[in-house]
């Protein structure tokens, strides 16, 4: 991002308490026009907090935010009208159908008949629900409920979009659709700063991303400048049954006394993870693990990504966000 572009977002000292909780404290950031831009965190890291602050449904206790150049603290709701808004649970109506939804939806931002109309069915066949059109929203499976919500926050044709969690609870197949109409979205010009706790969703669509943990904001950069470090970094997992609970630091002291120039971690029970800043040599490894009494059944190279980032900056394992998938009821 250079200098030179259009701020669509700006967010300086932002805070917010809850009671006992500091829910954010002091963050900042900037959204450039027509970016694609990633706030990464666990739940309760403040990223809903932040899209209801940014969207006008919650007030912070202190801080700046401008939208579109507006000042959004002295004028509440003077960039709404350039705001779609998707939030993680969807607040449309199960009774009516997806077309009506969409029509409602349309009214309430004051677009005539014909407009409302010809909108909702470009909507309807932009994500493919053009099938269900008249069916009850209720009636719709998960990913179609999603599709029909991110389509209600575009009816308007908003030239920023705030997604919340959008692949959250929703079957693979659906997930990656969504990913696929979201990088559409981005190349038509949308701006658009989506939460997500899934860290292969963030590298694959976001061009900038946020780490936020806490309420707090530790990191903003290039998803390119944050891969860097780890450019020529060789990952190699094993995954074993049996052997001693020690199972890692033996195999690690061993290894030193060849002096291989290796890095171990557990990243859960049953796995061994080795890094290096060179190829690693697959044999020696499992012959050291069997040496201890455990049988290795899988030997794979992982290419560097964001994750290994993630975990170095925040301190956070993967395996914590990989259970709030599960809990939030993600399949991926």
């Amino acid at each position: 991002m250079t200098g030179q572009q259009t701020l669509a977002l700006d967010v300086q000292g932002l805070s917010k308490r809850f009671e006992d909780v500091q829910a954010l404290e002091k963050i900042d950031f900037q959204v450039f026009s027509g970016e694609l831009f990633g706030f990464l965190g666990p739940n309760g890291a403040g990223k809903t907090t932040t899209i209801n602050i940014l969207t006008g449904l919650a007030r912070p206790d202190s801080g700046s935010i401008h939208i579109g150049g507006v000042d959004c603290i002295a004028k509440p709701r003077g960039a709404q009208h350039l705001l779609g808004v998707v939030p993680d649970e969807s607040n449309l109506y199960a009774e009516l159908s997806g077309f009506e939804n969409l029509c409602f939806c349309a009214t309430l931002y004051g677009m005539e008949k014909k407009e409302r109309v010809a909108r909702a069915r470009e909507l309807l066949d932009f994500f493919g629900l053009t099938p269900a059109a008249n069916r009850k929203f209720g009636s719709y499976s998960k990913g179609m409920k999603r599709k029909l919500t991110i389509a209600a926050g575009i009816i308007h044709k908003p030239p920023i979009l705030f997604l919340d969690e959008p692949t959250t609870g929703i079957d693979v197949a659906s997930a990656r659709q969504l990913r696929q109409l979201i990088a559409k979205l981005h190349e038509e010009g949308t701006t658009i700063f989506l939460t997500t706790h899934y860290i292969e969703e963030a590298e694959r669509l976001c061009q900038r991303i946020a780490f936020i943990v806490e309420g707090r904001i530790v990191r903003v950069d290039r998803v390119e400048d944050l891969l860097q470090p780890i450019q020529n970094n060789h990952v190699l997992q094993l995954a074993y049954e049996g052997g001693p609970q020690n199972l890692k630091e033996l195999v690690a002291e061993e290894s030193r006394k060849e002096e291989r120039d290796l890095a171990f971690s557990a990243p859960r029970e049953g796995f061994l993870r080795v890094e290096a800043p060179h190829p690693i040599r697959v044999g020696p490894l499992v012959r050291l693990l069997e040496d201890q009494g455990a049988e290795v059944y899988e030997a794979r190279k992982i290419r560097p990504s964001l994750e290994n980032i993630f975990v170095q900056i925040t301190g956070i394992e993967t395996g914590i966000m990989n259970k709030e998938k599960e809990r939030k009821g993600g399949k991926e």
